[in-house]
């Protein structure tokens, strides 16, 4: 059963400050660049709460998670941050050009919290591995901040559209909008009805939800949800508790968790909608000792048919069916097509499903079988960047910064949902949802 609540979100004044220089992007797509920028554009940047800036003289006792936490509270004081009135759920929707191209698409959902279930409890499905290092990060801020500032993206399926119907279907104008630094147009719409609300709680009562965006996020919530069941004895699964009129999260006809860690807020987006975009993400390699072109193209033959190719163009993979990847080195390029039959033997104990994944082959066979950069030697030596645009990963290697960078078609939206629901994951960064979810829309304190 997927539990979703509304609630009363923290949301900035914008009496008090244009949301355009308030709000950011994710945090894991904010570059140090961009961190500097955010930081300049407003004092009341978001940027200062979720991925603060850190300096050398940090301690235990001050630093980057404890100044997010007083930056809160002093918004909060200052009425910069004001807390709804009432208890709501947010439509979402949003409009923007698909890199690269000139096709617009708009995507739509509403922000709502989610019950928080761990993975074997088969409400909630992952789709990829995540890094220690980043549960760490993100647990110390919520526990410093006691808010989530970010959504998770939340994918889930209704050929009937029902949420989407009762919430944009009355052609009311939306209560924001506003344009980010990519063109990308956002929308939200605040719905306090309790009859609506119930409407698409009941909606959403029998999905099941794949994580888009968010695994770090959401497995540190987990985490910390069933650390405070235990301390407040309360079980995390346990039924809607009676509600009452002074609670902060509902109202007394209004479903609220049991307890406030037991969900935090999500974007939900309905598969069977269009608008959604996966884009891929490039692998570039750093460090390789004694790395050779001709080696690795030697070594690559025994698994790939490979054609040598004039430039890096991506566009060749659209045309090539299978499993097909782009090699860019610092003496030539390639085009590897798997030989299908040597690659599932040597594959076979990995599922079909995924073995049959251009990521996957190329995690499995080239980086762990050719280059010895397993999964685990991948995260203790960080000698693998993850990159959107081509022409970036091409020119570290061009540059010489890099061994070398492959290109990958995108993973397509019936492979993630078989992946997902059949709880297997895919290497980390697999897919790459366009565009991000916007953060500062709104807020969900705890306290």
């Amino acid at each position: 059963m997927a539990r979703i609540y509304p609630f009363r979100a923290l949301r900035y004044d914008t009496s008090r400050v244009k949301m355009e220089d308030v709000v950011t992007q994710p945090y894991d797509k904010i570059t140090p660049a961009m961190q500097e920028r955010y930081y300049e554009t407003s004092p009341y940047n978001l940027i200062r709460v979720i991925l603060g800036k850190q300096f050398p003289t940090d301690t235990d006792e001050e630093n980057c998670y404890t100044r997010a936490a007083e930056t809160l509270r002093d918004w909060r004081k200052e009425n910069i941050l004001r807390e709804e009135a009432e208890p709501a759920l947010y439509g979402y929707s949003q409009t923007y050009t698909v890199p690269h191209t000139d096709e617009v698409r708009e995507r739509r959902g509403f922000i709502a919290l989610g019950h928080l279930y761990d993975y074997a409890d088969k409400v909630v499905y992952r789709h990829e591995q995540t890094f220690p290092k980043h549960k760490s990060d993100r647990l110390s801020l919520f526990k410093a901040t006691r808010a989530y500032c970010e959504q998770i993206y939340m994918l889930y399926s209704d050929p009937a559209f029902t949420a989407e119907k009762l919430i944009f279907d009355s052609g009311s104008p939306a209560d924001l909008a506003i344009t980010d630094e990519y063109g990308v147009v956002h929308k939200v719409w605040k719905l306090t009805d309790p009859q609506l609300i119930n409407l698409i709680v009941t909606a959403m009562a029998d999905k099941k939800l794949i994580i888009a965006d968010g695994h770090h996020r959401y497995e540190t919530s987990v985490a910390y949800a069933k650390e405070r069941s235990a301390q407040l004895q309360l079980p995390l699964n346990q039924p809607y508790p009676p509600m009452n009129e002074d609670s902060k999260l509902g109202t007394g006809h209004l479903p609220v968790p049991a307890f406030p860690e037991a969900a935090m807020m999500m974007t939900f987006v309905n598969m069977e909608a269009p608008g959604i975009t996966i884009l891929p993400t490039h692998r570039v390699v750093y460090d390789i000792p004694e790395f050779s072109s001709p080696d690795f193209i030697t070594k690559a033959s025994a698994f790939f048919d490979i054609e040598e190719l004039d430039s890096p163009d991506v566009s060749i993979l659209a045309k090539t069916p299978g499993v097909a990847i782009v090699a860019a080195t610092g003496d030539g390029n390639y085009l590897l097509k798997a030989k299908k039959e040597v690659i599932a033997k040597e594959l076979a104990n990995i599922p079909a499903r995924q073995a049959q994944l251009d990521v996957v082959q190329l995690h499995s066979i080239i980086l762990d079988r050719i280059l010895g950069l397993s999964s685990d030697t991948i995260t203790k030596l960080g000698n693998v960047r993850f990159i959107r645009e081509v022409d970036e990963a091409v020119g570290l290697v061009t540059s010489g910064e890099a061994d070398v960078a492959f290109l990958i078609k995108p993973i397509t939206l019936d492979q993630l949902k078989d992946v997902s629901l059949s709880m297997d994951v895919m290497p980390q960064k697999s897919t790459d949802f366009y565009p991000k979810l916007l953060s500062g829309l709104a807020i969900y304190a705890l306290d």
